[in-house]
């Protein structure tokens, strides 16, 4: 009986690993593509037509109902993005996705609504499958392109051209500079919305509650302050080893020295142990938390925004973990500590 033999060929190179090999990336190349990408931007900023562009302002500024975005592809992205910027800003915004569109989601849009069409070459499909159906709701159409003549603009109420030199990519294809000055122009025209709509540092704070710019702008100290039963209070007359619990239970790496109307008179951090320990040895043990306490420590007051309690305790010629919170009669109400603030988000 004969014996079967298998013989498996030995696998060769893989062709686009040996491809990626051979190709070529060092400073000087990339160096030249960003240069290259500089000068398709400049001729972008120097050839938008600003007449054109303050049309399209005014318009979304004068909106009575929702300012919808739609588009496909990397444009569909850069619609969304440019959308929920617009919405951080109080400003009614939604993204409508053009296939969605058409199997219900167009039911969204009423006559009171703008509809703003982004697309590079102005003849997606999707799009001008979309902007028959918003006309029947009575949609105001805004086309947003980069070639011209196309038919978007056949058939929108307004057009606004975003001057497109080539693509960055070498065979002019790969939607990279295109999309680039697309949402370069859609983010430019959200913070004129903003300046031409007044908006306060206080109303965009309030659409960031959960991020770090709405905390930095709405948090106050008296909002993360450590009160009452947290303090780590002590006289000047106790001994400095009697108030060691204190010193470490309340975790604030300090003690607050106060008067009987907790008047602040001074703080005595871990560090000030350490130093006087190392300084007096055995004598620490007779020594008050008022003969080694820092008589002159930096406070703040509990209306001041958090983010300025941060920046004080990082300010020279030390950086210190906590501030204690006094009132307008130096009487303390609190400590806000670097931990507690970095908890918070800040």
């Amino acid at each position: 009986m004969g014996s079967l033999s298998l013989q498996f060929p030995i696998a060769e190179e893989d062709d686009e690993e040996t491809n990626l090999s051979k190709s070529k990336l060092d400073k000087a190349n990339l160096l030249n593509l960003f240069k290259c990408q500089q000068n398709y931007l400049n001729h972008f900023f120097q050839n938008l037509d600003i007449s054109q562009t303050l049309a399209f302002t005014e318009t979304l500024l004068n909106a009575k109902g929702t300012i919808f975005f739609s588009g496909v592809g990397k444009s569909g992205f850069v619609a969304q993005k440019i959308s929920q910027t617009l919405v951080s800003l109080g400003i009614r915004s939604g993204f409508l996705s053009p296939v969605d569109a058409l199997h219900g989601d167009i039911g969204i849009l009423s006559s009171r609504d703008l509809l703003v069409l982004f697309s590079k070459s102005g003849n997606s499909e999707e799009l001008l499958k979309l902007v028959p159906c918003a006309k029947t709701k009575g949609v105001y159409l805004i086309s947003v392109t980069s070639v011209k003549p196309n038919g978007l603009m056949r058939v929108c109420d307004l057009n606004v051209h975003l001057p497109l030199e080539r693509e960055l990519c070498p065979f002019d294809l790969a939607p990279v500079t295109s999309t680039a000055i697309q949402m370069v122009f859609g983010d430019t025209v959200a913070i004129a919305l903003m300046g031409a709509r007044n908006l306060s540092k206080e109303q965009y704070a309030a659409n960031h509650p959960a991020g770090r710019i709405g905390k930095s702008l709405i948090f106050k100290v008296k909002d993360l302050m450590k009160k009452k039963q947290e303090l780590p209070v002590c006289r000047e007359h106790d001994l400095i080893m009697d108030q060691l619990v204190e010193l470490s239970s309340k975790g604030c790496g300090c003690l607050l020295v106060v008067d009987d109307d907790y008047h602040l008179l001074g703080t005595f951090t871990d560090g000030d142990l350490r130093r006087t320990l190392k300084a007096s040895g055995e004598g620490i043990f007779k020594l008050t938390v008022g003969e080694m306490c820092n008589r002159n420590p930096r406070t703040i007051d509990p209306d001041a925004m958090a983010v300025e309690a941060m920046q004080k305790m990082e300010a020279p010629p030390s950086p210190v973990q906590f501030l204690p919170v006094i009132n307008d009669s130096n009487v303390v109400i609190g400590i806000v500590t670097l931990h507690g603030l970095v908890s918070a988000g800040l």
